[in-house]
């Protein structure tokens, strides 16, 4: 995995006429895991899209070095096509070729569905799909925004693993969750205490 790294300094969020926080200071080195905490509405997903380069903060600034895979309530899988098409668009894209579909499909519990349409996948089996396209993305920075909403207690495992088994190669994940989540050495981040 390349080399990796995330800095942010100095971050505010505004959102229309509300500013959501400010003063926010981050540094995650390769093997780093961050859990973003705060009740609704606090900005937990807006760092997260700002961190991935996709939402200019109010303020600061933000430094990443390496790709960034996101994964977010939207799966970006097209749902009238069966699983194994929509993932292997997205391998194709990412440059990762059939085998790496495979294997993240396999990894997550998808094998069985690969000809199944996305529209007809339970919800769980929507997010199980999402994160194996993440995975399959071999994106060194993980920004997971509610990674375990849908999953049951082995998918909620599955994705622990997942996320421990990134951060030991060198990764970097950085997790928005209101559900506990076991994340190797996490620091915790707690939005609300950057509330203006």
């Amino acid at each position: 995995m390349q080399a990796c790294h995330l800095t942010a300094s100095n971050l505010a969020c505004r959102r229309g006429e509300r500013l959501l926080f400010r003063g926010l200071d981050l540094a995650l080195a390769p093997g780093g895991a961050l859990h973003v905490a705060g009740p609704n509405g606090i900005g937990k997903t807006s760092l997260l899209r700002i961190l991935a380069g996709l939402l200019s903060p109010f303020a600061g600034a933000v430094e990443r070095n390496g790709m960034v895979a996101l994964l977010d309530e939207r799966p970006a899988l097209d749902q009238q096509i069966p699983l194994g098409r929509a993932l292997g668009f997205w391998a194709e894209l990412d440059g990762v070729g059939f085998l790496a579909r495979e294997s993240c499909a396999d990894y997550m519990g998808l094998s069985d569905l690969l000809d199944v349409p996305v529209r007809y996948l339970s919800t769980g089996q929507r997010k199980r799909a999402a994160l194996a396209r993440m995975q399959c993305q071999q994106a060194p920075i993980w920004l997971l925004d509610e990674p375990l909403n849908g999953l049951d207690t082995a998918g909620v495992k599955l994705t622990e693993t997942m996320v421990a088994d990134h951060c030991a190669a060198g990764g970097i994940a950085v997790v928005a969750s209101h559900q506990l989540i076991a994340l190797p050495s996490p620091i915790k981040l707690e939005l609300a205490e950057f509330i203006p």
